[in-house]
């Protein structure tokens, strides 16, 4: 399968393609969404390769050129609708629209375009549903670490419950509207499963509570023994129990797809060989382990320990040719060849294929004789002296520092005796593969060091805790005390309880047994890295009963955030089971993110005053009148205007094969029918 940010990308071509005014040359108008979302895929040197020749922002202050037509990509809002209307009111500012929308344009705001002054110079209305970030050949993210308070924050008092599941059943429906905008993007109408906890009931703003439900049935209905004859009024009063976060997203994505599907009757059909996708949303309560462990794979460990902005800048030193240091900034995308080829790898892996890759580049340019790079400071010293090769020293380069980097934290921050607790508490065994015998006397040392910093005896405790599946109160306390550990910290403990974690434990409580039980991996080479994600055994067990197609797409949502243990392994089955699997989430990483939850004043709001608002940009403001000098000896001057780029006098696109011209006086269904298309 093409990599998921070459689908994207393709997509965008096409639209830009498809547009080929009579003069061969066009203006994009775009907003500051839909500008993101195209510049995380495409150039701008590739955007004017396709005969733009100019990019304008709708939201700016534009010139009139009606000399050229106009193509529009824009998000759906009804500002942007009012923004294209105005640009075709009392004035002609381009002499065609062909309009691009991110994603489904509501109806409403259809007929607004079709009834206002802009419709005879629409050309063109297509919906592209790509809402959504494609970070990785195989993974999505909707950017959204916000909604991951929605779910989880417990209302302060009980008559905050109704508005807070208010809100997030609005960030759900966004949620599901963008999974939707990746599986109409993959022509994939699949089958939806969802995770259903068995230890807990709904968390955060769907915990069953008098405002969460509907009245209690009359008295004297529970005598009916079958849920049938019990009538609807008991099951919706019982039904809250089961209203899971995992639950109302899968029926909202499965509506989704079926009205999608519904306009385009093709959708989903997919070579008779291969099999329906299926499409798994779990959330993060179904593993509070992996968020919390040491992983030691290049990208899970270099996202964890060092300072990587949104898991793709990170600023390193680089020594130039004459020696001296310069500050750089790297994106880590799947651009970069060798950060693709050894991210999933275990560090000391990483190390070795970037040391053999080095020597094999040496080796083919013939740079050095004799023997290559033996360490990692034989190869800092090598890059130094090669300065005709500067875009293969920065890729070294930068590899070189993280993995140094890395090591040395490694080191500083005790994290083998760290890891060893972690695994333990994570996987039940020990490197030998029996019960953990002396856990809190491994454990105390570590959490009275002052070498092991607050952040890392937390995830440690929180770890334990799980794995006694809770502890007394008084030796929760003598945990906290040993890691002096402050309130805050102390409290990010306690807030397991919200994930559905048993945190207190009595002298007369039991194990309740989990749901998906941590696999053996009694024969991996790193004691270091036993431990696998729930995930795994997930998509493991998902695939085993679909055994007869190896081209079936899996994909998972993961509510609440994925970790990058959890992207790893989704790319080691689809290569080891030969299967496709694809993740998408919230967002990604296990790094702290910033608290607060969307304000619900002057809710509710309809979910079209929603969207616009959520995709909000304001105006710019109309340019200032310059103040005019007390004297002037000189001549008038006639008003500056800025040329766009000239256009080539060679036509590459003759005609238009989607040129439509409506008559004003067609039925809106048969319009409806005929700017929808494609």
């Amino acid at each position: 399968m093409a990599s998921l940010i070459t689908i994207v990308r393709n997509k965008f071509l096409e639209a830009l393609r498809s547009v080929n005014p009579p003069s061969g040359w066009k203006i994009l108008v775009v907003d500051e969404h839909s500008q993101k979302l195209l510049s995380a895929v495409l150039k701008q040197f590739d955007i004017l390769a396709e005969h733009v020749t100019l990019i304008e922002s709708i939201t700016s202050i534009r010139e009139p050129q009606p000399e050229f037509e106009a193509m529009y990509m824009l998000m759906p809002t009804t500002q942007n609708v009012e923004r294209v209307i105005k640009d075709f009111t009392d004035h002609k500012q381009y002499a065609a629209a062909h309009l691009f929308f991110i994603e489904g344009l509501p109806e409403h705001l259809f007929e607004r375009l079709t009834a206002s002054p802009a419709e005879p110079y629409l050309q063109a209305l297509k919906e592209l549903f790509i809402n959504f970030n494609a970070i990785e050949a195989q993974a999505f993210s909707m950017q959204e670490p916000s909604y991951f308070f929605s779910i989880y924050s417990p209302p302060r008092t009980e008559s905050s419950y109704k508005p807070a599941r208010t809100r997030l059943e609005e960030d759900l429906r966004f949620t599901s509207k963008m999974i939707a905008n990746v599986c109409i993007t993959m022509n994939e109408f699949p089958y939806i499963r969802y995770y259903m906890p068995s230890t807990h009931l709904p968390l955060g703003p769907l915990k069953p509570v008098a405002q969460n439900r509907p009245p209690p049935p009359p008295e004297g209905s529970s005598r009916w023994r079958t849920n049938l004859a019990r009538g609807a009024e008991a099951r919706a009063y019982e039904s809250v129990e089961t209203d899971f976060v995992t639950k109302l997203l899968a029926f909202m994505v499965q509506r989704n797809l079926e009205e999608y599907k519904k306009l385009n009757p093709e959708f989903g059909k997919l070579d008779p060989a291969r099999q329906r996708a299926i499409l798994l949303i779990t959330d993060r309560s179904m593993d509070l382990q992996a968020p919390f462990m040491h992983e030691f794979t290049y990208q899970a460990m270099a996202n964890d320990l060092l300072p990587i902005e949104n898991g793709t800048k990170y600023s390193y030193k680089f020594q130039s040719s004459l020696g001296a240091y310069e500050d750089k900034i790297a994106t880590l995308s799947d651009a970069d060849t060798a950060w693709t080829a050894v991210r999933h790898l275990h560090m000391r892996e990483a190390i070795d294929k970037l040391m053999l890759d080095f020597n094999k580049f040496l080796e083919e340019n013939a740079v050095f004789k004799g023997e290559g790079a033996a360490n990692l400071n034989d190869m800092k010293d090598m890059l130094a002296s090669l300065p005709q090769y500067q875009e293969q020293r920065e890729k070294f380069s930068l590899h070189l520092n993280m993995a140094q980097d890395c090591m040395e934290l490694f080191e500083k921050a005790k994290l083998s005796d760290v890891a060893t607790v972690e695994q333990s508490c994570a996987t039940g065994l020990t490197a030998e593969g029996k019960t953990p015998k002396g856990l809190v006397e491994e454990m105390v040392p570590l959490l009275d060091s002052r070498e092991v910093m607050n952040m890392r005896k937390v995830r440690i405790i929180a770890l334990y805790i799980q794995y006694r599946d809770g502890v007394p109160d008084e030796d929760r306390r003598r945990l906290y005390q040993h890691a002096r550990l402050t309130l805050a910290e102390q409290d990010a403990v306690n807030a397991l309880v919200y994930f559905g974690v048993r945190i207190t434990r009595g002298p007369t409580d039991k194990d309740i047994k989990k749901k998906i039980k941590q696999k053996s991996n009694a024969g991996d080479e790193y004691e270091l890295s036993r431990f696998k994600p729930a995930l795994r055994t997930v998509l493991e067990s998902t695939q085993s009963s679909n055994l007869v197609d190896n081209r079936q797409r899996i994909l998972a949502f993961v509510a609440g955030g994925m970790t990058y243990s959890e992207m790893r392994e989704a790319y080691l089955l689809s290569s080891t089971l030969q299967k496709i699997f694809i993740l998408f989430t919230l967002w990604t990483g296990s790094k702290a993110i910033p608290n607060g939850l969307r304000d619900m004043r002057g809710e509710p709001k309809s979910p079209q005053e929603l969207y616009d608002e959520k995709y909000y940009v304001k105006d710019a403001p109309p340019p200032q009148p310059q103040r005019q000098p007390a004297r002037n000896l000189g001549l008038p001057r006639p008003a500056e205007r800025i040329a766009p780029i000239q256009p080539s006098p060679t036509n590459s696109y003759q005609g238009s094969d989607i040129s439509i011209t409506p008559s004003a006086k067609e039925e809106k269904k048969k319009k409806r029918g005929l700017f929808r298309f494609g």
